[in-house]
């Protein structure tokens, strides 16, 4: 998109001059580097061009080259090779691209590689639950112990990013994912190393988000940054697309093992890959201004401000800044506790149908392992949609005079009740044909991410300064559902053999008392955590 902006300021760039002696033609290129071409340099204003908003602009006039070209029969070959040189194909084709761009885009593909690595054991667990025999409370165990790791490793991975820089934590990430999905064919016939290996691997990827936010709040100027941070979480459910469209038949062609091996070795080359991007600091760009704005991802999973200390700061300063959170007055806000039950009520719903969509398609409704996942894929495709829709219709409620807390809530409940009232249908027998369940379940999961413009707004809403400490809290909430829900269905499927009273009523539960809690005491109304805490500490000293 950078390149394509890039041509079309400067067209006379990408003309060659037609007139000339002894001008041949030249084979045609795939794509082509325009260098520079040398000649007069004229400055335009604005008054020059009869006026309008943009500033003075360079525009290189190709005139004078040509004028010379046609008195200088001698320079004809030199300007042959010029162009020549011009017209080689650009290799690699990120080459020439402002170092910042090429950050966010390799932050995004490991984003992308991310929820590859998440997904691929959700269709890989069919054929391992087979050769070891398995039940489904194992096959649950072995899911949910991914969320162990990614629950512990919210905070502490915030704070590293804070501390030694979301770059670094971010490539340390990936690493020890990679390397812990790599290993997973090697262990898989010893429990414990099955399960201490999901762990490292949601470790690595529980520490990336904040690392990612960090990274992006260093880096990239301030009117760049929303666009950064879509672009970089958007790779999120893209990578679930991918890695529920490649892992079928990497799995039915290669065995269930290659799955791990060629997701595993993806991350390791993005590692290598990684340290030829430059480093940017924030000097680079004058546009990277107050750190202290919070930034959220297009999942929704992330919302983060990043303090305006350097990452050398001591940690002896990281631990006072710490002791200087108002951690008390969260929990005396009831928007707070909102936030934290509705936040594990949604987690409920989306891990448990993430972790165990594609057993219930492949079982319930008779689909082979290729068009389980197949189907695994619309869900996210969905998202990315509803996403694109949810955001703008927020923003407009907003911007025509609606209360926000208001539009908070309608948002909320359109993405708990939809899920819902389509798993209701879905879970009664009705004879429905599967393509009618497969559109039930796609069309609710789809429409929960409404909640990307309603409680993952509400961090930022109430309080700016405290949003990712408040995310935080919420979002390490919020992966409890994925240690205890993933495991709780396949015991039950073991216990009652219902999908429907497994999968969907829990969801269900969860869904309707979100939705119950949240249109009582959620509020997006700013709140003075640090003037309550003051306030507290002088009543107390009374």
């Amino acid at each position: 998109m950078a390149m394509a902006a890039s041509s079309a300021l400067q067209p006379e760039r990408c003309l060659l001059p037609l007139a000339g002696p002894r001008r041949r033609m030249l084979p045609p290129r795939l794509l082509v580097l325009p260098h520079r071409r040398r000649g007069a340099v004229r400055r335009f204003s604005s008054r020059d061009s009869g006026g309008g908003p943009a500033g003075a602009v360079e525009k290189r006039s190709v005139v004078p080259e040509v004028a010379a070209e046609r008195k200088g029969g001698g320079d004809v070959l030199a300007e042959e090779v010029e162009e020549e040189e011009a017209l080689e194909l650009r290799w690699p084709p990120w080459e020439g691209l402002p170092e910042r761009y090429r950050l966010i885009g390799a932050t995004s593909l490991a984003f992308v590689i991310c929820n590859m690595d998440k997904v691929n054991l959700s269709v890989a667990i069919i054929p391992m639950s087979h050769q070891y025999g398995w039940s489904s409370s194992t096959a649950g165990l072995v899911q949910s112990s991914f969320f162990w790791g990614y629950a512990l490793s919210q905070l502490p991975g915030g704070w590293l990013a804070k501390l030694i820089g979301g770059r670094t934590v971010l490539k340390a990430g990936v690493l020890v994912w990679s390397l812990a999905t790599a290993v997973i064919p090697v262990v898989a016939g010893f429990m414990p190393g099955l399960v201490l290996s999901r762990i490292l691997v949601g470790i690595g990827e529980g520490v990336s988000p904040s690392a990612a936010t960090d990274l992006i709040a260093r880096t990239i100027p301030l009117k760049e940054r929303s666009r950064a941070v879509s672009v970089v979480f958007g790779g999120l459910a893209f990578g679930s697309v991918l890695g529920l469209l490649f892992a079928p038949p990497i799995i039915q062609n290669l065995g269930w093992e290659s799955v791990f091996y060629i997701f595993g070795l993806l991350g390791i080359i993005w590692c290598l890959v990684f340290e030829s991007v430059q480093e940017l600091q924030p000097g680079d760009n004058e546009d990277i201004l107050n750190l202290e704005n919070t930034s959220a991802g297009s999942n929704g999973h992330v919302s983060s401000s990043v303090p305006s200390k350097s990452s050398d700061s001591s940690l002896e300063e990281m631990t006072d800044s710490l002791k200087d959170v108002p951690w008390g007055e969260f929990f005396k806000s009831k928007a707070v506790w909102a936030m934290i039950y509705t936040h594990f009520c949604g987690s409920w719903g989306h891990y448990t149908c993430l972790s165990w969509l594609p057993t219930f398609f492949s079982e319930e409704l008779n689909l082979n392992l290729t068009d389980a996942a197949w189907v695994s894929i619309l869900p996210p495709l969905g998202s990315m949609v509803i996403t694109s829709i949810a955001a703008p219709f927020a923003d407009n409620l907003i911007s025509s005079g609606v209360d926000t807390t208001k539009v908070r809530k309608i948002c909320q409940a359109i993405a708990f009740l939809s899920p819902a009232a389509f798993m209701m249908l879905s879970s009664v027998d009705l004879g429905l044909p599967p393509w009618v369940v497969v559109a039930f379940l796609t069309g609710g999961i789809s429409l929960s991410n409404f909640a990307l413009s309603g409680l993952y707004c509400t961090h930022q809403d109430i309080s700016r300064e405290y949003a990712s400490i408040l995310l935080g809290i919420t979002n390490t909430v919020g992966a409890v559902p994925g240690i205890v829900g993933v495991a709780l269905v396949g015991y039950l499927v073991d216990t009652t053999h219902s999908w429907s009273m497994s999968l969907f009523a829990p969801s269900i539960f969860f869904y309707l008392t979100g939705t119950a809690v949240w249109l009582t005491f959620a509020s997006s109304e700013p709140q003075d955590f640090n003037k309550l805490a003051s306030e507290s500490l002088t009543e107390s000293n009374q």
